[in-house]
């Protein structure tokens, strides 16, 4: 008998005898190389059996002429070719992950924080945790000139931080105390009268900035980018209205 990794193809084609059947399942039990190769031969015996019940004229007939026993060399080029493309399918897998992993390593938007503070309570437990950077609040941050306002009746806080660029003005929002769900967008008003949506966005249902909300992402401000065709001096004011129509705040520039 040949070695048993040689006779999964055989096995799975049914063409193996009793004894040799019996000594392949033994060795079966404990191999997995064999267990995923016969996962891969799987269903081809009976595909076999059933065109051999078919009634054929001629000699020989369809189905015996398929049913037929391949010879050795047939049965290990099957096993060969399935044992192949399970092998291309490893080296893809590993160069999938090589290349995830290239990307975590070298990623731009992500830095590792050393904190002492674990939980929201204020009590550390002394380990480090990696967070997610925010380009749009590191912009923000980095901003000198910020202008800003409260509505009394929404109390929504907005602040805009403002920067000249060669094609108008570049924005950072700042948002707090907005709730959701809704969707709103930043308005630029020019002291000509003549209005441009500078950025728009979902607010989500636990809102933004809620300084008594219950969860740490509902106490983030929302920071979000955007860009207005106004040269800085030519603005009047900016205001944060809903996809409704409402006005949640103004600021003016």
């Amino acid at each position: 008998m040949p070695n048993e990794h040689e006779t999964v193809g055989a096995y799975a084609l049914g063409i193996l005898d009793d004894a040799e059947a019996t000594a392949f399942e033994a060795h079966l039990a404990s191999c997995e190389w064999c267990a995923q190769q016969l996962d891969e031969l799987a269903g081809m015996e009976p595909m076999l059996a059933a065109l051999a019940d078919l009634p054929g004229t001629g000699t020989p007939a369809l189905g015996e002429s398929l049913s037929a026993r391949p010879s050795p060399r047939v049965v290990e080029k099957l096993v060969d070719e399935v044992a192949e493309r399970r092998a291309r399918k490893r080296r893809r897998n590993f160069y999938m992950v090589a290349a995830a992993g290239a990307l975590i390593v070298s990623g731009p938007f992500v830095a590792v924080a050393a904190s002492g503070g674990g939980d929201e309570s204020g009590r550390g437990n002394g380990t480090g945790q990696t967070l997610a950077a925010n380009p749009a609040k590191e912009a923000f941050d980095g901003a000198s000139d910020k202008i800003s306002a409260t509505d009394p009746g929404t109390g929504v806080t907005a602040t805009v931080a403002l920067e000249e660029k060669t094609w108008g003005t570049g924005t950072v929002l700042e948002l707090k105390n907005v709730t959701g769900p809704q969707k709103c967008s930043l308005v630029a008003v020019g002291k000509n009268g003549e209005r441009e949506t500078v950025t728009s966005w979902s607010v989500p249902d636990w809102g933004y900035g809620l300084p008594d909300a219950k969860t740490d992402k509902a106490r983030q401000a929302l920071y979000i980018q955007g860009g207005a065709a106004f040269e800085p001096n030519d603005i009047d004011h900016f205001q944060v209205m809903t996809f409704d129509g409402e006005l949640l705040v103004e600021v003016d520039a």
